[in-house]
């Protein structure tokens, strides 16, 4: 049986007509003044390691109070100011500035770093590209690459014959075992079908190497480049020790031999100050050359 529609009449309005209806108040969003915003921002961005630095300096003071001949913080800054205020003097060819042997330092790492990136990035290729070249190096960087970089410096100076391409051929050797795996496993990782493209266009494989695999594999091999760039840098801290002549790590052996701490301490962090910058160079050119983040 059909049920006959039956129109249900407009509800009634709950105000009678001509009445002003009251509103609920309006709520505002209360909103953090930009300045306080800014100044909350700062205070969690440099507190942190402001804590650090307090509690490494509080170590350091009572280290001091406790150990005979071990320099203060505040000593170690006046030797800092001494050093700082002529760091480019020459009292003759074994007396320079800590800026000559920083820059002596940084020009071995040059040739030995730039080296073991000419020859390392295109071994990784090959051996990322090739099953047969992976099975045949694969076991001589598993072997090679756990040496301490001391073991390699004899060789280098029997080799060589001088301290200049000994310190060079240690940073090569030490320096180029991230670059190589790195960008192995970064050409590996190329999706099939860019290369099944390559194929079916009949490209040639300077074509593909150039057009698809480096493109693809350069954030991979810059992270190579940056682990071995510090790598480099702490390498040729220690070669200097043993060679002796103009460099950071003489420096500090020199200083260790006049009893100097305070600027062994000095040195210590313009070594750290030096490869960081390295490194957050290095970081920032592979965020500009990396396409997971364009």
């Amino acid at each position: 049986m059909k049920h006959a529609y039956k129109p249900q009449p407009p509800a009634s309005a709950d105000k009678a007509p001509g009445e002003i209806i009251t509103l609920p108040p309006l709520q505002v969003r209360k909103t953090t003044p930009p300045l306080s915003r800014w100044l909350r921002d700062v205070i969690q961005r440099l507190l942190p390691p402001l804590l650090g630095l307090g509690l490494l300096l509080l170590g350091w003071q009572l280290a001091a109070m406790n150990s005979k001949g071990f320099p203060t913080p505040l000593s170690t800054l006046d030797s800092a100011l001494t050093i700082f205020a002529d760091p480019f003097y020459q009292d003759g060819p074994n007396d320079m500035g800590i800026g000559w042997n920083v820059l002596a330092s940084l020009q071995r790492v040059a040739v030995g770093f730039g080296l073991a990136a000419l020859a390392g990035i295109p071994l990784g290729f090959l051996i990322g590209r090739s099953l047969f070249f992976a099975r045949m190096f694969n076991p001589l960087i598993a072997l090679l690459r756990p040496v301490s970089p001391l073991a390699w410096l004899p060789i280098g100076l029997l080799l060589f014959q001088k301290a200049e391409p000994a310190s060079s051929w240690t940073i090569f050797i030490c320096s180029i075992w991230p670059m190589v795996i790195n960008t192995a496993e970064g050409v590996r990782r190329i999706p099939e079908d860019y290369l099944n493209v390559a194929r079916v266009l009949q490209l040639s494989e300077w074509t593909v190497m150039r057009k698809i695999l480096f493109p693809a594999v350069l954030p991979a091999v810059l992270t190579g480049v940056r682990l071995s760039i510090g790598i480099a840098w702490l390498v040729i801290v220690a070669a200097e020790m043993l060679t002796g002549g103009l460099g950071i790590g003489f420096w500090i052996w020199n200083e260790w031999n006049n009893l100097n701490v305070e600027n062994i301490i000095i040195a210590i962090v313009i070594i750290g100050v030096v490869g960081l910058l390295l490194e957050q160079g290095l970081m920032l050119l592979a965020r500009r050359f990396s396409w997971q983040e364009k």
